[in-house]
C-alpha cells in the first residue's frame, strides 16, 4: 500500500516490492503521476504522427513521378531520380526518428508531440537505436511524466574527441556520397527525356550521336560548373560569417556581387560585350576591386579592421555600386538586357572553356581557406583573446579576405551571384559540425555544391521545355529560411 507523504517531502520511486502499473497513479510530493502504459488513443496519435513524417516524401514523390509521364514530357532517369530522392528521404527519416531520436531520447517526433515515452519495460531505460529500429519486444510506451518521475534518462552522446572525430568523418563521407549522387541526377536529368541505355552510352561508348553530344558538351560541363560554384559559395559563406561574426553575413555584406555587377555594366555598356564567356574577366575584376577598397576603408584609423568595420564598409561601398549599376543600366537599353540575363545567376550556357578559366582562382581561393582556418577558430574568440594567444589579426583577416575575393570573384564571374548559398550554408553546416572551422569550412563546401545542384535539377524540370535558373531556385528556398533565421529568438552565436 502506497504511503501519502507528508506535506514538503519528496516521496522515492517505487520500492523493489511495489510492482509498476498496478495502480492507476503514484503520488510525488503534491502532484498525482499516472502509472502503467499511455492511452492507447495518445499512442495511435504518436503512431499516426510518426507515419506522416516518413510517408510525406513518398506523397511528394509520387505526384512528382506521376507529373513526369512520358505524355507530359518526362523521361525514365526524371522519374527515376525524382522517385530514389523520394524513397532515399523516406528512409533516412525513418532510421533518424524511429531509431537514433526514439531508441537515444525515448521519443520520436510524435511521441515528443504528444508526451510520450518509449523504454523497456524491464529495466525503464531507453531501448537504444539498433533495438529501436528492429521489431520491438519487451518495451512500453507511457507518458513523460511517468518515465521522469521512474529515474528514466536519455543515453548521452559520446563527446569523446574520438567519438565526435569520427562523426565528423562519417558525416564528411555521407555528405561526398550525396554530392556524387546529385552529380548523376545533373547529368541524366534535362530538357531532353533520356533513359538508362541513352545516358551510359554517352557516358561510357560515345559514338557521337545527339545524345552523347547532349550529354557530354551540355550537361557533364554544366555539373562540372555546378559543382566548383557551389564548393566556392559555400566556403566563401563560412568564411564571411566567421570574419565579421555576423550570422546574417554573405558576399552581398563585402560589396563584392556589387562590384562584379558593376564592372559587367561598365564592359557592357562601354566595350559592348554581349555574352558571360566576354564579361567573364571583368566581374572577377570589379570583385576584387570591391574587396581592396572594403577592407581599405574598414582600416582606416587604427590600421586594423574588425569585424563591424568589415560589415559597415562593405553595406556603404555595396549600395554606392548598386547606386552606379541602376544609373548605367538605366542611361542603356542593351546594358540592361545584358545585365538582367547576368544578374539572375545561372550555370546554364556556360561551356567548359568558363570552368576552365575560373578553376586555378577556385582551387587557390579554397586551399587558402582551408589554411586559414586554424587561425580564423582563434580569431572567433574575439580579436583581444586572439591578440592575447600570439595570432596576427591583420594577417589572418587579410588572408581570409583573401580566400574570400578569390572564391566568390570567381564563382560570381562565372554564374552571377547565386543567392543565399552562402547565408543557408554554414549555417546548415554548422548544426552538424559545431563553431570549428576546420570541418565546418568543407561541410559547407560540400553541402553548397550538393545544393546548387539540386537546385538546377529541380529548375530543369518545374517549367519544362524552358528552364528556370538555379539562382531563382535558390530563392524561393533560401528566402523562406532566411526570414526563419531573421525571426529566431535568438541567432546564432558566432
Amino acid at each position: 500500500m502506497t504511503s501519502t507523504p507528508t506535506p514538503g517531502s519528496v516521496a522515492a520511486r517505487p520500492g523493489p516490492t511495489e510492482t509498476r502499473g498496478t495502480h492507476p497513479t503514484e503520488v510525488y510530493g503534491s502532484l498525482e503521476v499516472p502509472s502503467g502504459p499511455a492511452p492507447l488513443q495518445r499512442r495511435l496519435l504518436a503512431a499516426l504522427a510518426d507515419l506522416g513524417v516518413v510517408a510525406l516524401p513518398l506523397v511528394i514523390g509520387w505526384f512528382i513521378v506521376d507529373s513526369l509521364r512520358d505524355d507530359n514530357g518526362g523521361g525514365q532517369m526524371d522519374r527515376a531520380v525524382f522517385g530514389g530522392v523520394a524513397l532515399i528521404t523516406a528512409a533516412a527519416l525513418l532510421v533518424w526518428n524511429r531509431g537514433t531520436r526514439e531508441g537515444s531520447t525515448g521519443q520520436s517526433v510524435g511521441k515528443g508531440w504528444l508526451g510520450l515515452v518509449t523504454r523497456d519495460a524491464d529495466s525503464g531505460e531507453p531501448l537504444g537505436t539498433r533495438r529501436a529500429l528492429l521489431p520491438r519486444t519487451g518495451a512500453e510506451v507511457v507518458r513523460l511524466k511517468t518515465a521522469v518521475a521512474e529515474g528514466f534518462t536519455p543515453i548521452r552522446r559520446d563527446t569523446s574527441m574520438a567519438a565526435i572525430r569520427r562523426r565528423r568523418l562519417l558525416g564528411l563521407a555521407l555528405l561526398v556520397l550525396l554530392l556524387a549522387a546529385a552529380a548523376l541526377a545533373s547529368i541524366a536529368v534535362g530538357a531532353r527525356p533520356m533513359n538508362f541505355a541513352e545516358i551510359f552510352h554517352a557516358l561510357f561508348t560515345p559514338t557521337g550521336i545527339d545524345t552523347d553530344l547532349v550529354v557530354r558538351t551540355l550537361r557533364v560541363p554544366r555539373t562540372a560548373l555546378g559543382i566548383a560554384v557551389g564548393i566556392a559559395l559555400g566556403i566563401a559563406g563560412a568564411l564571411i560569417q566567421g570574419h565579421t561574426r555576423n550570422p546574417l553575413a554573405d558576399a552581398g555584406l563585402l560589396g563584392l556581387n556589387g562590384g562584379a555587377a558593376f564592372f559587367v555594366v561598365l564592359s557592357i555598356y562601354l566595350f559592348g560585350l554581349a555574352g558571360p564567356n566576354e564579361y567573364l574577366w571583368f566581374a572577377f575584376a570589379g570583385s576584387l576591386a570591391a574587396s581592396i577598397v572594403v577592407f581599405g576603408i574598414s582600416s582606416i584609423g587604427n590600421g586594423r579592421s574588425s569585424p563591424l568595420s568589415l560589415a559597415l564598409a562593405g553595406a556603404a561601398v555595396a549600395m554606392f555600386l548598386s547606386a552606379m549599376t541602376n544609373t548605367v543600366i538605366l542611361l542603356d537599353q542593351t546594358s540592361l538586357d545584358g545585365y538582367r540575363f547576368w544578374v539572375v545567376g545561372s550555370i546554364a550556357g556556360r561551356g567548359p572553356e568558363v570552368l576552365w578559366q575560373v578553376l586555378p582562382f577556385l582551387v587557390i581561393g579554397a586551399l587558402i581557406a582551408m589554411a586559414s582556418t586554424p587561425s580564423l577558430n582563434v580569431l572567433s574568440l574575439g580579436d583581444d583573446v586572439a591578440r592575447g594567444l600570439g595570432t596576427n589579426i591583420v594577417l589572418s583577416r587579410t588572408i581570409g579576405i583573401v580566400a574570400i575575393t578569390l572564391l566568390t570573384g570567381a564563382a560570381t564571374a562565372a554564374c552571377g551571384p547565386i543567392a543565399f548559398v552562402g547565408l543557408v550554408v554554414p549555417h546548415v553546416a554548422r548544426s552538424i559540425t559545431g563553431p570549428d572551422y576546420r570541418w565546418l569550412v568543407p561541410y559547407a563546401g560540400i553541402i553548397g555544391a550538393i545544393m546548387v545542384l539540386l537546385a538546377d535539377v529541380i529548375g530543369r524540370v518545374v517549367v519544362r521545355p524552358g528552364e528556370l535558373q538555379v539562382g531563382i531556385v535558390l530563392a524561393l528556398f533560401g528566402a523562406p529560411f532566411f526570414v526563419a533565421l531573421v525571426r529566431r529568438r535568438k541567432l546564432v552565436s558566432l
